[in-house]
Formats: C-alpha cells, sequence, structure tokens
C-alpha cells in the first residue's frame, strides 16, 4: 500500500505572463508514484488526483476542452463559477460535477475568497486540448506541444 499525508505534497504555483490565470495543486497521484509520462498504465495510474486552490479573482485555466479526457470537481470551500458550453453556473462548497470529454469548461473565482477543488481525471493516453477562445489545440501525443499551424506559448491569445 502506498501512503502520503496531502499536508506533506508540495504545493506548485502558476501566473501566467500578464495575471490572468493563477492557481495552485498539489499533485496527489504524482506524490503516490505517478509517472505522467509513462505509457505503462501501472505507473501511469487509471485516473489522475489534484488538489486545486484557486486565488479570489482568478482562474486557473483557459476555456478549454478534452479530447478523451473525463474530469470530476469537488468544491471543498469557498465559491465561484464554472463556464460552459451553455453559459456559467454558480458553484460553492459541497458542489459536485463532471465534464465529459469535448465538453468546454472553466473555473472562475469571482469571490473573495480562496477556492479548493478536488478534481479527478481519468488520465488517457493520446489526450488532447481545444481552446475555444483562442482557436488553439494542445497535443500531448508524444510531447506536450500548442500549436495553431505552429508552437505557441501557451496562454498566447488567451489574455
Amino acid at each position: 500500500m502506498r501512503k502520503i499525508n496531502t499536508k506533506d505534497i508540495e504545493e506548485k504555483t502558476w501566473l501566467s505572463p500578464k495575471g490572468r490565470f493563477a492557481g495552485a495543486g498539489k499533485g496527489i497521484s504524482e506524490a503516490l508514484g505517478r509517472k505522467p509520462q509513462s505509457t505503462d498504465l501501472k505507473e501511469r495510474h487509471p485516473f489522475d488526483v489534484e488538489i486545486l486552490f484557486i486565488p479570489p479573482g482568478k482562474t486557473p485555466y483557459p476555456f478549454h476542452s478534452h479530447s478523451a479526457q473525463w474530469e470530476f470537481y469537488h468544491v471543498i470551500s469557498g465559491k465561484g463559477v464554472v463556464r460552459h458550453k451553455d453559459g456559467t453556473t454558480e458553484i460553492e462548497a459541497g458542489d459536485a460535477f463532471i465534464f465529459q470529454p469535448n465538453e468546454p469548461h472553466q473555473l472562475i473565482n469571482n469571490s473573495s475568497e480562496d477556492m479548493v477543488i478536488y478534481v479527478v481525471a481519468d488520465n488517457p493516453l493520446g489526450e488532447s486540448c481545444h481552446y475555444p477562445d483562442s482557436g488553439k489545440w494542445l497535443v500531448r501525443s508524444p510531447d506536450r506541444r500548442i500549436i495553431r499551424s505552429e508552437a505557441l506559448n501557451y496562454y498566447d491569445g488567451e489574455e
């Protein structure tokens, strides 16, 4: 059995160049030994679990959809909104929701307090993402690349 305590996992933070996107996360699956680049499911794990922290007034990622990945979210604390194909939906502590492949989504903390969310994804091989606001794609096979017709920066066209 592998066991970790989430208080001992290093929190990784990020901030986009112009500051629109920000967040922090604790990679629970990676702390339990997940090797994200491996194609061996025993090393890759069949699902990925993260604790996501979103500061007030921020969104962690651009509006995007996954080609093959399912994502489950459970709001632990705070409140905000989720942008999706039909508009936006308010979320608060205790809410749980899921996005299947090809459903665009974005989390937004529009409150004055931190939002904490557990995220569980099914971690498929060959996963790609589409960014509708900027018309670009993230291609993960074999390396992570952001493209239109040429390689781009992750935040290009988002801020």
